[in-house]
């Protein structure tokens, strides 16, 4: 892939389907880290573009990587960017992490395999890269832009049809009681304190 975002596509399509049960942002971290070799080399100027890290080999090892380093940065990502309230905060499963960081390395491997031909996704089994040109590159690009565009549809969908089966159960209106209670709790407090001291200057 000529730019990572364009591996997010099947991350947000997966996303749609697992739910909860997929982090969307370790899988897109786990695209950060997969590049970061190819771009130490564009910098440098020295090695092998898509090397050890862009071999299911590699891959494996930078799954454990990506879901250790993004689960503890997801977390406290979800809370600062206001997705997950800071009340409640979101805690992302070991078995959460371990799979969207395992979907994003080896999608990654797999996406790059069919593009690039110094890709050599089996080494150090094979040297071939089987997998180069079973899609052409505008084909590729299209799976891509197209399942992020499906799965985002259906991910904000789900979110619409429970807002509207169930306005008090849905996510977005339980952040928002939770966040109206204690503000209405702060108000009564602020009340109580303020008349406090007059009640006990008429009991004296």
């Amino acid at each position: 892939m000529p730019f990572t975002p364009f591996h997010m596509g099947p991350g947000i399509a997966v996303k749609a389907l697992l739910q909860g049960s997929f982090s969307l942002m370790v899988f897109g971290w786990s695209q950060i880290i997969m590049d970061l070799q190819p771009l130490w080399v564009l910098l440098s100027g020295h090695g092998r573009l898509h090397g050890f890290s862009h071999t299911f080999a590699g891959a494996t090892l930078l799954t454990l990587l990506a879901a250790i380093t993004g689960k503890y940065l997801a977390e406290p990502g979800l809370a600062i960017s206001g997705i997950a309230a800071k009340q409640k905060p979101v805690r992302i499963g070991w078995l959460v992490a371990l799979l969207s960081a395992f979907t994003g390395c080896f999608s990654h491997v797999l996406l790059d395999a069919i593009m690039h031909p110094d890709m050599r996704p089996f080494y150090p089994w094979l040297a071939d890269n089987g997998l180069l040109g079973i899609l052409s590159i505008d084909n590729l690009h299209r799976l891509c832009l197209y399942s992020g565009l499906l799965g985002a549809a259906l991910f904000y969908g789900r979110l619409f049809a429970e807002e509207c089966e169930n306005p008090y159960t849905s996510p977005v209106r339980r952040t928002a009681l939770l966040e109206s209670e204690q503000s209405s709790w702060k108000s009564k407090t602020t009340i109580a304190n303020y008349q406090a001291p007059k009640r006990l200057g008429r009991s004296a």
